[in-house]
């Protein structure tokens, strides 16, 4: 039983703390609300450009086109617009947009005195005034209405939602409707197989495989003692050859982490920090691309109908970028790394399967990074030519996306010395390898690059700028509820040390005794 003076501080610690959250609970009510997306004021899908994040914003976009409001808050015709661009920013931004990855809808606030020298260099005369054009050339960019040619453009026809989206659909040829469901009118899209291009969009697929196949990992709890070392291999490779400068990061912090969470000898630890660790849910601390990644969603990699393409395609970019970017010394490292993620971790086992007995009949080690190179990319097509079979059978084939002996023709023409088909659809192909070499060094190397990275603050709460799915926007939480959520954790804080404090002691008289 404790002194009476203690007991008096804890009661006193304990009404403090339930006083304060009691005063508290409208603002938890509210916080829950918007947690699960039932309240009415849910973040805008427009995102929230401001003069410190608008260059920055629109510079790392991996999309292609932008429409950006300008308006001001105290405006009653840009409130009553509001919901009109909701309609058309909810089709294109956010986690469950209809047509992600295609058009960034965003706006500015101009009665905001910092956004001033912003509005001024778009020559913002009045509200609202919304603009087209691709994002980075907005990025550190202006607007003359003296210059006709200029590749940002005033849209003129806004009104509603249905001229907006019509002005859309005229300037980049597509049909989009505001009711169109998930994967609806994807015929418009733009097929990307055969645009070179399009392949530097891939950096953003690339680290949603990433982070998708490490949730995968963290969800199945898949790291056990007999898998860390090929985990770990992994991550090596990860740290030094990943095409994204924030995976790399995001890699070595999981390395450096990595005994505090899997402990190689989980014998020395006492009972309740192995309870501790069993229960800890690594994919709530460790975002390995970053917190904003998974996105959710596919650029480079999005299939035209649901379930195709998506992750499996871009594991195959991150692997074929991984092949060339290792140097010779480190070839066969790379390959033995690979292999066993994937048979120990891809959860497919029909995949893993076909993978490994490939994988397997490889007898001469890889001394350099192009026999690796090569031998992914062999292996790629034997396994687009067996799903091209089954997915002609059943029917399960994208449309759009056809598997296809890669790469194709238009894509490298220098790469095939000749071609011919048969009548059964068999293709003969006689390849220049030196060429297809060159070919993937230059499209899953030099094309795949970090350059639209943006730099992330030190703070553990910075937000990536590029970050397109979910609305900037910031959730205001009101000064009262701030304070109380402060006091009534300093008032838990207090009473938990208090707490651990008297176990200490209790625990060392014990000792002596």
């Amino acid at each position: 039983m404790p002194p009476p003076g203690r007991r008096l501080f804890l009661a006193l610690a304990l009404a403090l703390a339930l006083l304060l959250l009691l005063l508290l609970v409208p603002g938890l009510d509210a916080l829950r609300t918007l947690g699960d997306g039932s309240s009415a004021d849910a973040p805008d899908a427009a995102v929230e450009l401001n003069a410190s994040n608008f260059d920055s914003v629109l510079k790392e976009s991996p999309l292609k086109f932008a429409v950006v409001e300008f308006f001001a808050s105290w405006c009653p015709a840009c409130r009553n617009y509001k919901p009109q661009y909701e309609k058309v920013a909810k089709l294109f931004n956010g986690p469950n947009a209809v047509h992600p990855g295609i058009i960034l809808v965003a706006r500015v606030d101009c009665a905001m005195k910092t956004n001033a020298d912003l509005c001024g260099k778009f020559s913002v005369g009045r509200y609202p005034m919304l603009f087209w054009g691709p994002p980075h050339k907005f990025a550190f960019g202006r607007w003359d209405p003296k210059q006709d040619k200029d590749e940002i453009q005033l849209i003129d026809e806004w009104r509603t939602a249905d001229h907006l989206l019509n002005y859309i659909n005229k300037r980049i040829g597509s049909s989009f409707g505001l009711d169109d469901e998930k994967y609806e009118n994807e015929d418009t899209l733009p097929r990307n197989a055969s645009d070179p291009e399009e392949i530097a969009r891939a950096i953003y697929d690339v680290e949603e495989a990433t982070a998708q196949a490490f949730e995968i990992i963290f969800q199945n709890k898949m790291i056990k003692s007999n898998t860390q070392v090929p985990l770990i291999k992994f991550l090596q490779l990860l740290v030094v050859h990943h095409p994204s400068k924030r995976c790399r990061r995001g890699s070595a912090e999981m390395l450096v982490n990595f005994d505090d969470l899997w402990p190689s000898d989980p014998i020395s630890l006492s009972s309740q920090e192995t309870t501790i660790l069993q229960q800890v849910d690594a994919s709530k601390y460790y975002h390995i691309c970053g917190k904003e990644v998974p996105h959710g969603y596919w650029i480079f990699c999005r299939g035209s109908k649901k379930d195709t393409r998506g992750f499996s395609c871009g594991l195959w970019v991150l692997f074929h970028s991984l092949s060339v970017r290792v140097g010779d010394g480190e070839s066969n490292l790379a390959f033995t790394a690979i292999c066993e993620f994937i048979q120990i971790f891809f959860i497919c086992d029909e995949c893993r399967n076909h993978f490994h007995e490939m994988s397997s009949s490889v007898s001469v080690p890889f001394n350099k990074t192009r026999d690796l190179a090569m031998w992914l990319w062999r292996t790629h097509n034997k396994v687009n030519q067996r799903l091209m079979k089954e997915e002609n059978t059943l029917g399960t084939g994208d449309p759009r996306f056809l598997k296809i002996t890669w790469p194709p023709k238009q894509l490298c023409p220098s790469c095939y010395l000749s071609y011919s088909r048969e009548s059964n659809g068999t293709e003969n192909i006689e390849w220049d390898e030196d060429e297809v070499f060159q070919f993937l060094v230059r499209y899953y190397g030099r094309m795949i690059a970090s350059s639209k990275e943006v730099t992330l603050s030190s703070s553990d709460d910075a937000v990536s700028t590029y970050d397109i799915a979910s609305s900037t926007n910031a959730v205001t939480v009101p000064v009262g509820a701030a304070l109380a959520i402060a006091v009534a954790s300093c008032a838990f804080g207090a009473l938990a040390c208090f707490w651990r404090t008297q176990q200490k002691n209790r625990k060392h008289r014990k000792g002596w005794n």
